[in-house]
């Protein structure tokens, strides 16, 4: 069986659990290591079953927790190169750190096949994840993306489960107090993902096979949950779709560990 759940997950710090019956992974270490050794045990799951940590990019919310979680779990840290220079430079790797190259052919990690696609992200070099299990089950952790590039379309098309981000809402973005050019670069190509943006692309997506999505990276000052979930739910009305029967929508939590969901 296949289980995922966002451990923590907005513009403070992201962490998700991607697991099956013989152990699990995450990505991202973006809040504190107690923070996600609290999470995890909180959805029950033993922290020695972890057997790797992968790394969508170099930004703090991702990586914030990364050096004491490395310490305490002593697993494999995967990344791509860009990301593992910078984590080496700037200290965020404890003394005898197995950091691997994400290679292109993906890693097996227990009975998880977990490849990489590149995100339009500004960052050394942004990616994210699709997980698949020994049960054929097919998950993507899909943020920090500041458009849906054909990239991502092929990695999540088919995904049973997607976590895409909906940072923001533009109108409270535009109206809000950030400086001008940090507006332009959240609503940028390698910005991040708007709910506007998210919502369009959910229709292809349920179209393709997902019937379980989560919004992600919601931002804590240019967003609501209600507001993400609205934009999504009438995109998805509007192609004909229907919560509960065609899609099943969350969206996750800033602070605590989202639903357990297995497939």
């Amino acid at each position: 069986m296949a289980c995922f759940c966002t451990l923590a997950s907005g513009s403070s710090g992201n962490s998700t659990y991607i697991g099956s019956g013989v152990g699990g992974v995450l990505v991202d270490a973006g809040i504190s290591c107690r923070g996600i050794i609290t999470a995890l045990e909180t959805q029950g799951i033993d922290r020695e079953s972890i057997g790797a940590v992968f790394i969508t990019h170099e930004h703090t919310d991702h990586i914030k927790g990364l050096k004491v979680l490395l310490k305490k779990l002593q697993v494999p840290v995967y990344a791509t190169d860009e990301v593992l220079d910078f984590l080496a430079e700037r200290d965020y790797l404890p003394a005898g750190a197995k950091a691997v190259p994400m290679p292109l052919q993906g890693i097996n990690v227990g009975d998880l096949y977990i490849g990489a696609f590149e995100t339009s992200h500004d960052s050394a070099h942004s990616v994210g994840y699709v997980a698949i299990s020994g049960n054929g089950k097919k998950m993507a952790v899909s943020t920090d993306l500041g458009m849906v590039t054909p990239t991502v379309r092929q990695a999540v098309g088919g995904c049973d489960l997607v976590l895409l981000e909906s940072n923001y809402d533009r109108n409270m973005l535009m109206a809000g107090f950030y400086p001008y050019p940090l507006k332009r670069r959240i609503d940028g190509d390698s910005g991040h993902l708007s709910n506007a943006d998210c919502a369009a692309f959910l229709p292809e997506l349920v179209r393709s096979g997902a019937r379980q999505i989560l919004l992600g990276h919601l931002s804590r000052e240019n967003n609501l949950p209600d507001l993400a979930m609205e934009t999504s739910v009438s995109a998805l009305a509007q192609a004909g779709m229907k919560r509960e029967t065609d899609y099943r929508l969350e969206v996750a939590p800033r602070y605590e560990p989202g639903s357990m969901i297995c497939l």
